[in-house]
């Protein structure tokens, strides 16, 4: 992957009238700029991927989800105006990253596209939720209305559950697809992090140091196999 450049003062102009805390950490504009970028990215993959639904439920299924992408998005979209940021400029940088995700976990059938949804939704749940500790209060509440805003993944427990009851090997295929997502996940975070120093600085700020990304990443793959349980994976 290419070195993302540090982005030209004028992307991350900061607005005079903004609260100290908001801006008391430039990490949190690269925060929300990557999480937006990854909304809109999600938003294009469940749209593809509301094709391969067998049924008319499906496809409205997925395109709520894909609506409620787009309200992340706009959410992380005015909290970056008020800080004088242009969104655009901002997202652009993480482009690589989240569309080499989306590349390498293309799914082949209605069931891989349904658990990449349900394990791609619980990720940004938990980072979300992670994060927001570790923020200014005003970006914290940012990421917790973005929280507010998740969940809606779940009705693909039911369809994944009946689809493995049946099929032990529909279900050793589901758990190895699973294991690729968050491996997938975990590989591009990291490479994110690599090239942004203040996105680490600001993850590990409250934290005990680089330690913390250690635990951080731990406790992303206990929530994944609880999740993978709950599918009937496990």
């Amino acid at each position: 992957m290419t070195p993302t450049q540090p982005a030209a003062p004028s992307e991350q102009t900061v607005n005079p009238t903004a609260t100290a805390a908001s801006v008391e950490h430039a990490g949190v504009v690269q925060l929300f700029a990557v999480l937006a970028y990854g909304e809109v990215a999600a938003f294009y993959r469940l749209t593809d991927e509301a094709r391969m639904a067998p049924n008319l439920a499906g496809r409205i299924n997925m395109a709520s989800m894909a609506a409620a992408e787009m309200n992340h998005y706009e959410l992380l979209r005015d909290a970056l105006a008020k800080r004088g940021v242009d969104i655009v400029s901002a997202m652009t940088k993480y482009a690589s990253a989240l569309e080499n995700y989306h590349r390498l976990t293309l799914p082949s059938t209605w069931l891989e596209a349904l658990v990449k949804t349900y394990i791609g939704d619980a990720l940004a749940a938990d980072f979300y939720l992670e994060i927001a500790d570790a923020l200014p209060d005003d970006a914290a509440d940012v990421m917790r209305a973005v929280l507010a805003e998740t969940g809606h993944s779940q009705f693909v427990v039911a369809e994944v559950k009946a689809a493995v009851t049946t099929s032990d090997k529909q279900r050793h295929r589901l758990a190895l697809w699973s294991r690729r997502l968050l491996g997938e996940a975990i590989t591009q975070a990291q490479y994110v992090l690599a090239e942004h120093d203040e996105l680490v600085d600001l993850v590990v700020s409250r934290g005990e140091g680089l330690g913390r990304l250690t635990e951080f990443f731990d406790r992303l793959q206990n929530t994944h196999n609880a999740r993978v349980r709950e599918l009937g994976l496990g």
